[in-house]
């Protein structure tokens, strides 16, 4: 099956279970900006990040993916996505996060003013301070597609600011 369908001609593309939905529609633009946040962890561990932060980066993509699955469900159908197996961000993996978070600033990360990414000739530093951008942009289109009545947990609003806080961190010890 070719990658070409011309089924998105239209300005609609699929979500789960059969679902259409415009391409214009706050949810489409929720999976975009995580889809963007996924690439560019995938540039930070291919720069380089160094083997505890590539391992971080791994279970972060994992969690993205699932996390995508979880906005490519409309709400009448969450109960056959939970039927499916399919992943779910979960308080488990918010708290992981805020953890491995708390344990980098524990080693001591020292910073004056604001952050300068790519100052210390580091792309997988500067690729970190990338995707914490393209975080903070995620966690605004979630706001704004919840706002909108897109009805989102408080976990998986919570969960872009706490990556992003954690992806900050990396940046700055990565």
């Amino acid at each position: 099956m070719s990658i070409i369908t011309g089924r998105g001609d239209d300005g609609e593309t699929d979500l789960l279970f059969g679902r259409r939905i415009s391409k214009a529609s706050q949810r489409i633009e929720v999976l975009g900006t995580v889809d963007e946040l996924n690439a560019a962890l995938g540039l930070a561990r291919a720069a380089g990040a160094a083997e505890e932060v590539e391992a971080i980066i791994d279970r972060v993509q994992e969690l993205l993916v699932g996390l995508m699955g979880q906005f490519a469900c409309l709400s009448c159908d969450e109960a056959r996505y939970t039927m499916a197996g399919y992943a779910k961000v979960t308080e488990a993996d918010l708290e992981w996060i805020e953890t491995t978070a708390r344990d980098f600033e524990s080693r001591g990360i020292v910073f004056k003013g604001w952050a300068r990414p790519g100052v210390e000739h580091s792309m997988a530093r500067a690729g970190m301070d990338f995707a914490r951008t393209i975080a903070r942009r995620a966690e605004r289109a979630v706001l704004k597609h919840h706002d909108a009545g897109g009805e989102v947990s408080l976990l998986l609003r919570l969960f872009f600011n706490r990556l992003s806080d954690l992806l900050w961190i990396l940046a700055r010890s990565a």
